[in-house]
């Protein structure tokens, strides 16, 4: 089944947007985990062109070609990651989104589709978030848990923005950080209530926090 992940792997690293759906109709046919064919395959990928983009090794066409084939590759996957959600109570609504003056969406839409999958109800907030935006939405909304991406080290500064003004205003959320330059120390600098470094993870620390806990 390696080869089939290498394929995963290869057709994202190396932006051929247009075989990443049949890499993935291959994979699914072959009877591969579709949450394993995000993490072991086309995720870890996308991670690495992130990397060499932030060293300067990519540029933006790399990530935007490796971003795009993730794309296709998660519409052929999603449905099969939500079918085992589907019956599921929901375990708790989680409100997502990528903060104030970053574009980054992939890795954020891979949570999402990973949650609901997982049994959350997921509202994504989107890209570009403000502070005042995230508040305002948890105001109304009164999520579980509110869950951050930042993929530069110039935005991930707006996620203790965020926390702050969830803090202030006394909204109970849980709080939950992640993306590129997002680390375990960063996150309790901040204070927020855990650090997830991938989607997977995420997963598993939406389901602590539900359950009271805190990484």
């Amino acid at each position: 089944m390696e080869h089939f992940y290498a394929e995963m792997y290869r057709v994202v690293y190396e932006g051929e947007v247009d075989a990443a759906g049949p890499a993935a109709e291959r994979a699914l046919a072959a009877g591969l985990d579709p949450l394993e064919c995000v993490n072991r395959g086309f995720m870890r990928a996308l991670e690495q062109v992130g990397r060499e983009f932030g060293a300067g090794d990519k540029f933006l066409p790399e990530l935007v070609a490796a971003g795009e084939a993730v794309q296709r590759a998660l519409a052929v996957l999603q449905p099969r990651l939500q079918e085992s959600g589907i019956r599921r109570e929901s375990l708790g609504l989680v409100l997502l989104g990528t903060v104030e003056g970053d574009i980054h969406e992939i890795g954020k839409r891979i949570v999402g589709a990973l949650l609901a999958a997982a049994g959350f109800e997921v509202v994504d907030l989107g890209v570009d978030v403000p502070a005042a935006r995230f508040l305002e939405r948890a105001r109304e909304l009164r999520p579980a848990i509110v869950g951050m991406s930042a993929l530069l080290t110039t935005t991930m500064v707006r996620q203790r923005e965020v926390i702050a003004a969830l803090r202030r205003e006394n909204v109970p959320a849980r709080v939950m950080v992640g993306g590129a330059p997002v680390t375990p120390s960063w996150a309790e600098e901040i204070g927020a209530d855990g650090y997830a470094e991938d989607a997977s993870a995420a997963v598993d620390l939406a389901r602590q926090l539900v359950g009271g806990g805190k990484q």
